[in-house]
């Protein structure tokens, strides 16, 4: 199945959740939010929102600076 995440394709292994897929691309889940077809995704529902073919994918990490 392919995700796009940030504008990228990627190859993910079926099923998985979008925890899962944070995990396996090593994205920490703190200080990071996701939106999914440009929708936010709570952080409570990561977990039980399964992945489908073509979607896409928006993770956006906060960074410190000024």
């Amino acid at each position: 199945m392919e995700v796009t995440i940030n504008h990228k394709p990627v190859g993910v292994e079926t099923p998985m959740s979008l925890a899962e897929l944070l995990a396996h691309e090593g994205i920490p889940a703190e200080g990071v939010a996701v939106a999914v077809n440009n929708r936010v995704v709570p952080r409570s529902e990561w977990a039980s929102k399964p992945l489908e073919e073509g979607m896409k994918i928006t993770i956006i990490r906060a960074v410190c600076g000024g």
